[in-house]
């Protein structure tokens, strides 16, 4: 009796799990996706970045392939130098820049100090701003210079020189004579000083697209004291006196003695006046 069921058996199985299998193909690959093995538990979500921080006054952005240099010049009458230079301290920190050199000179009637301040350039118009507080500005100058091209010349330069020096380096490695050996390390020194030349320069520009430069120039003039006139007493005033008459007194003599050929034309003119004069009473 259980074997005339088998035939019917076995057709119902195959279509049951037929119609259990029909969903899963059902579901696309595109919206289901790749399974994702986790190794461990998900972690956090990540905070949104910071806003990147602005600058008051800042300078415009001249492009993200622009290397410019910006200099820029301050000068500025203070009322207290000492005063202003620590004020001038503080700023550069706050700033984030710092003091490449700083000069000071003092006269019978000025004290000068001359500093020359490094600073990111999106912080120089804030810094020139605050500084020109410190005073009365006299001067206030800002330039730039674009050095995108020199920069893109000395960097190729740089690049070729390096090539030229692995070359170099490789046909040492094949040579056997020693005049070979000699005449390739000649060519390998002289390209390596080369070499350092253009990365120095190329160092250089770096620095000064990176940080600007302020040259701020503060001066206090200094007042002349008048020195104390000096106290005469009675007896030295009159001797002054006596000494004053009698220097006045030699002058007239003198004075007199100079003019003597006026006295001698006043004399003969008297003569023949009185001359002419008794004659005509004749």
């Amino acid at each position: 009796m259980v074997m005339p069921k088998l035939p019917w058996l076995l057709p119902a199985l195959i279509f049951l799990v037929g119609c259990g299998s029909q969903p899963e193909q059902a579901v696309s690959p595109s919206t289901v996706g790749p399974p994702v093995e986790v190794a461990g538990p998900l972690p956090p979500p990540s905070a949104p970045p910071p806003p990147e921080e602005t600058t008051p006054n800042a300078l415009p952005d001249a492009g993200l392939n622009r290397q410019l240099v910006y200099n820029a010049e301050l000068d500025l009458k203070v009322k207290d130098l000492p005063r202003a230079i620590s004020r001038v301290d503080s700023l550069v920190q706050a700033n984030r820049g710092w003091t490449q050199t700083a000069t000071q000179t003092r006269t019978d009637d000025e004290w000068r100090q001359e500093t020359t301040i490094r600073v990111r350039p999106a912080q120089v118009m804030a810094l020139l701003s605050r500084l020109s507080t410190l005073g009365t500005v006299e001067r206030k100058s800002l330039t730039s210079e674009d050095v995108t091209a020199e920069h893109a010349d000395v960097t190729a330069r740089l690049r070729n020189k390096r090539l030229l020096e692995q070359r170099y380096l490789a046909l040492l490695q094949q040579a056997h004579k020693v005049s070979d050996v000699l005449e390739v390390e000649a060519k390998v020194g002289a390209v390596r000083e080369e070499i350092e030349a253009v990365e120095s320069r190329l160092k250089v520009l770096n620095d000064e697209v990176a940080f600007s430069t302020i040259t701020l120039k503060l001066y206090q003039p200094l007042v002349l004291s008048a020195p104390d006139a000096p106290v005469i007493s009675f007896g030295s005033r009159l001797l002054e006196a006596v000494y004053g008459g009698w220097e006045l007194t030699a002058s007239l003599v003198v004075g007199i003695l100079y003019l003597w050929p006026i006295w001698v034309l006043l004399g003969v003119g008297l003569v023949l006046w009185r001359t002419w004069r008794r004659r005509r009473l004749s």
